[in-house]
């Protein structure tokens, strides 16, 4: 079996790494998270649109390419390297994967056309605050058409058009999901202060807002779930990206900078951690991979392979992030380099889609029910 890319998708990564590389300096990044203003980058918003990245997988009938979920992991990867500050992962991962596997016919004609284009944004409001959510957790509530409650915090919430909102029945529970106009006067949004400006997060509060059903009452959790899988793993490649970021950043300092007379990257020392980084982030790009071909296959293994890849990718681009700020020595710890940057990410994707600790159980979860199976 051959979880390697084809030859044309080789050359979408060859494309996505040179537009990238023109329009997501880290100049580009800095002025996002330096500008308390700036939600996230409109032009290079503008162009990924024109390039047709946020319509990747959305069918051809909608306005997407009609791609599949390896072609979007190959532009995840690139985004993560280049730290893009774009609201790409909660649009395209999220809102529009549940789009895509939740909405009626009437609401992909509604949602899809502007999604492909990049004329709206979305975003996906579970989290409620501190704590792992799950179905039991949430206290937002949806009867007779409205819905009320706050979400905290939500990835680009502050950018989007509307929202995917989890919440529960008046009466207690299984939740379900509901489309919401965010440019609603009922709605209330206020900015959170996360560790990575680059990538905005607002607190939503909802007073009586009108609220239209997605999917099946009581199904929300599930697919929530299912959608988590699938951005799990384009997450995983954002991060194999920036890990590999901070791989080549660390070594080219260390061939480059001198100490009593040799280059640091000569000592055993420095040798030692860049090794580190190259096996952890082997690791993880070789969970990613069978994560991509799990994706756009639907395998039943999906759901482990997106919490293999998620608790893999998660580890490396922490270790390799922290590590190259060691490289760095003192210098490293500066703002003026750019090792701060990619640290940031690492910790925000790291707390993303529940955190480490719900993909380590989760895959946990997954290969006991895998062994019960066998032993059955």
């Amino acid at each position: 079996m051959n979880f390697d890319f084809s030859e044309e998708q080789y050359l979408l990564r060859d494309q996505a790494r040179k537009f990238l590389g023109d329009r997501s300096s880290p100049a580009a990044v800095r002025a996002v998270l330096e500008d308390d203003t700036k939600a996230y980058d409109r032009e290079l918003w503008r162009g990924m649109a024109e390039l047709g990245w946020v319509g990747t997988t959305i069918p051809e009938e909608y306005g997407g390419a009609g791609l599949s979920g390896e072609d979007l992991c190959v532009i995840a990867e690139e985004l993560g390297r280049t730290l893009a500050p774009t609201p790409f992962s909660s649009s395209v991962y999220l809102a529009t994967e549940a789009l895509l596997l939740a909405s009626s016919e009437e609401q992909k004609q509604e949602y899809l056309p502007a999604l492909a284009m990049g004329e709206r944004i979305g975003c996906m409001a579970v989290s409620e605050g501190i704590g792992v959510a799950n179905a039991q957790s949430i206290n937002t509530r949806a009867s007779g058409g409205v819905i009320e409650g706050t979400k905290v915090p939500v990835a680009d919430g502050d950018a989007a058009d509307f929202a995917i909102v989890l919440a529960g029945p008046e009466t207690g529970g299984n939740p379900s999901l509901y489309l919401v106009d965010l440019n609603d006067d009922s709605v209330r949004r206020k900015p959170v202060e996360m560790i990575d400006p680059s990538r905005s997060h607002a607190e939503i509060t909802f007073e009586g807002t009108v609220a239209e059903p997605l999917g099946e009452s009581g199904e929300g959790w599930s697919i929530t779930q299912a959608v988590f899988d699938r951005a799990a793993i384009l997450m995983a490649f954002e991060q194999v990206g920036g890990a590999q970021a901070c791989l080549d950043m660390a070594v080219e300092y260390a061939k480059n900078r001198f100490a009593f007379g040799r280059a640091i990257g000569s000592y055993q020392a420095i040798k030692h951690k860049l090794a580190d980084i190259y096996v952890a982030t082997e690791l993880a790009r070789a969970n990613a991979y069978y994560g991509a071909w799990a994706l756009a296959a639907d395998a039943p293994d999906l759901p482990m392979a997106a919490a293999a890849a998620r608790v893999a990718a998660s580890e490396a681009y922490n270790l390799a992030a922290r590590e190259n700020i060691q490289t760095h020595g003192g210098m490293g710890f500066t703002w003026e380099f750019d090792c701060h940057l990619y640290y940031r990410r690492a910790k925000l994707l790291s707390l993303a889609l529940g955190g480490e600790r719900r993909w380590k159980d989760r895959l946990v979860s997954q290969l006991e029910a895998r062994n019960t199976i066998g032993e059955e």
